[in-house]
């Protein structure tokens, strides 16, 4: 029964379109005197009027996920299916990930590969042993691997 709704849901938001949800959401945006949470309209105008894309998105204004479900700004239910591109393959708010994500927090948020770290070598002694590798270097961009993998055929 959820699969058909989240479906329908989909080929709702799907023939509405992002042309006419955009052209639909000035009004939206220039009456907006109401307060509260702000509508999807709203925000495709929003992103329309102030941002620029490197493709279109999908005209669905996602609020919050959990596990592998997202929700929208109007409170409709959808199955995560692209999973943030398999940035979030594990799923959305895992409570361990979610404990991880602020111990290392409050401790330090982010550093440069110009400097060392205290848990960087225990992730790649890790990984090579797992998959029985000599070296390892972790990449949080497809940009980040495509440079490497030039780099790599460079030097060889």
């Amino acid at each position: 029964m959820f699969s058909r709704l989240a479906h329908l849901q989909t080929i709702a938001v799907l023939r509405r379109g992002v042309h006419s949800s955009v052209a639909s959401a000035t009004s939206v945006a220039t009456k907006r005197t109401i307060q509260g949470p702000p509508s999807s309209d709203y925000i495709f105008e929003r992103e329309s009027k102030y941002g620029a894309h490197n493709y279109h998105p999908l005209p669905v204004a996602l609020e919050r996920g959990k596990g592998i479900y997202v929700w929208d700004v109007e409170g409709r239910k959808y199955f995560d299916f692209l999973s943030a591109y398999s940035a979030v393959n594990q799923g959305h708010c895992h409570p361990k990930i979610v404990n991880a994500l602020k111990s290392q927090a409050d401790k330090l948020t982010l550093t440069s590969r110009a400097f060392y770290n205290n848990v960087l070598g225990e992730y790649e002694e890790y990984v090579t042993k797992l998959f029985n590798y000599h070296k390892v270097l972790p990449m949080n961009t497809g940009v980040e691997a495509g440079e490497t993998a030039c780099k790599l055929a460079r030097r060889w």
